[in-house]
């Protein structure tokens, strides 16, 4: 089983940035590099070390920015690892998939795969065990 989560609007606070839209209009990744954690990092590795103890695997599965050019989501996925990285510290996501946006994200999942992702339509598709980011926590203390 793999617990997978977005990133922007879930673990990410893309949209709290000022300037946001524009910046990814103008191709810009100022965004993705200076977004602050939405969950407690400190928090939330410390349950994920424990479930990875358990064979459960981590993954991030996002998007890359909507109407954006190849070069620029390239970079759009280099700024999203570095961010990981960043805000992660020692601690090693099993996969990490950065897709173009508006790809079907249950085309990665495996049956029980859990996700968590702020998309409403997201959560549609991939059906059972998907939760929005408010559940985080909730959800990985049961197991």
């Amino acid at each position: 089983m793999t617990i997978w989560f977005d990133m922007d609007g879930t673990i990410a606070d893309l949209y709290g940035v000022r300037g946001w839209l524009t910046d990814l209009e103008r191709e810009k990744t100022r965004p993705y590099e200076i977004a602050r954690p939405l969950v407690d990092t400190v928090e939330l590795i410390s349950l994920l070390v424990n479930l990875q103890t358990k064979d459960i695997k981590i993954g991030i599965i996002s998007w890359t920015a909507r109407n954006g050019s190849h070069l620029y989501n390239s970079e759009v996925e280099k700024s999203k690892k570095q961010w990981l990285l960043r805000n992660f510290p020692n601690f090693s996501f099993d996969k990490i998939i950065i897709v173009p946006y508006g790809t079907n994200k249950s085309q990665f999942a495996a049956n029980g795969d859990i996700l968590f992702d702020d998309e409403e339509g997201n959560r549609n598709i991939w059906g059972r065990n998907s939760y929005d980011e408010t559940n985080i926590f909730r959800v990985l203390r049961t197991f």
